[in-house]
């Protein structure tokens, strides 16, 4: 099982869900960088369960500790090791699926691959994995916000409720204003009722985050099979319940020409911009200059609070009526997840491309 991300800047992440703690070990950050501790517990705030009304009602602090590599405030250029400890598993709501095998979940897959799976929470499969990630991307958004470059990511899509493709439209700093997450306030209401619709059903409700790179400098990417739009779209399907993946136009540029679909060329004062940005910032594998905006979809989450048929372990058939605290739509609690696989994808690429960089 491969358990780590990135290449210079790497996270190892361990734990289960129901387990003592979620933890991980950050290598390659660089000396010297002032850990705000305020803002990473702000980024684990963000992700945390419990938090609003549309989330799952499990009731955990998500205290990160760190345990290396930070000394006097600042990141010493060893590992960082974190732990986060889980303080309020209700194991025993996962005991009726011990044997059985949820609809559209991992636990067959992890069952056929590796003969063994904890089925309390979903174990390794569970999106509490994710807390690791918020951490390392906390830590990489330290280091990239040093160099001018931020990352925001929003709701932009609820069920069949979405806002315009063009995130140009919206005040992205009001995405935090509602518990969706949503920068169009009207909008975030109607996803809001929406997903409580879904819930009071005992069912789920998938999405679309869009998420917006500003500041990127031009350059950052491999051209051949380290591509920045295919280092993103892998970091992002790797979020649980990920689904889809595009950048720029998207499959929207299938419709248009190429006269329509370029991204014309112009200089102001000898620095080079385009007029347009259907590429969404990267062309040839690497980052033009302008900002890199991509779109992830969500499916809905697998665990619903409803009688389905399935089948055992042993290829019976067997009807399930999942127990427990689970999310109704993954996209509030996502958002921090989907900015943080960005912040460290980016930093890692960055790092890439200074230590190959030619000196004339």
């Amino acid at each position: 099982m491969r358990n780590t991300f990135g290449n210079l800047f790497t996270l190892t992440t361990f734990g289960e869900s129901h387990g003592p703690a979620i933890g991980g070990v950050v290598d390659g950050m660089p000396a010297g960088v002032d850990i705000d501790m305020d803002f990473i517990q702000s980024e684990l705030n963000r992700r945390r369960p419990g938090q609003s009304k549309i989330t799952t009602a499990r009731n955990e602090p998500d205290q990160v500790e760190f345990l290396s590599g930070v000394f006097e405030g600042k990141s010493t250029g060893c590992p960082i090791g974190f732990v986060v400890r889980n303080t309020n598993q209700h194991s025993n709501d996962y005991d009726n699926m011990r044997s059985v095998f949820r609809p559209s979940h991992a636990d067959f897959t992890y069952t056929s691959k590796y003969g063994i799976r904890d089925h309390r929470g979903g174990g390794r499969s569970s999106a509490r994995i994710t807390i690791s990630r918020c951490v390392g991307g906390a830590l990489a958004k330290l280091v990239l916000r040093k160099i001018g470059i931020s990352i925001t990511a929003y709701t932009s899509q609820v069920g069949d409720i979405a806002l315009d493709r063009d995130y140009r439209k919206y005040d992205l700093s009001s995405v935090e204003s509602n518990i969706v997450r949503c920068p169009d306030a009207e909008a975030a209401t109607r996803m809001e009722h929406l997903i409580s619709e879904v819930k009071a059903d005992g069912d789920t409700i998938g999405g679309i985050i869009t998420c917006v790179v500003k500041g990127c400098p031009v350059g950052v990417g491999e051209p051949e099979f380290g591509k920045l739009h295919a280092v993103l779209g892998a970091a992002m399907l790797g979020i649980n319940a990920a689904k889809g993946f595009e950048i720029g136009e998207g499959f929207n540029c299938v419709t248009s020409r190429g006269s329509q679909q370029n991204d014309i060329f112009t200089s102001n004062n000898g620095k080079i911009h385009t007029t347009s940005n259907h590429s969404g910032g990267i062309q040839g594998g690497i980052s033009n200059g302008e900002d890199i905006y991509f779109r992830v979809a969500f499916k809905p989450v697998a665990t619903i609070l409803q009688e389905q048929p399935t089948v055992d372990k042993d290829g019976n058939n067997a009807t399930l009526c999942a127990r427990g605290r689970h999310d109704p739509c993954v996209l509030p609690r996502a958002v921090p997840v989907v900015e943080a696989m960005t912040a460290m994808a980016i930093l890692d690429y960055i790092m890439l491309n200074n230590s190959t960089a030619v000196q004339y």
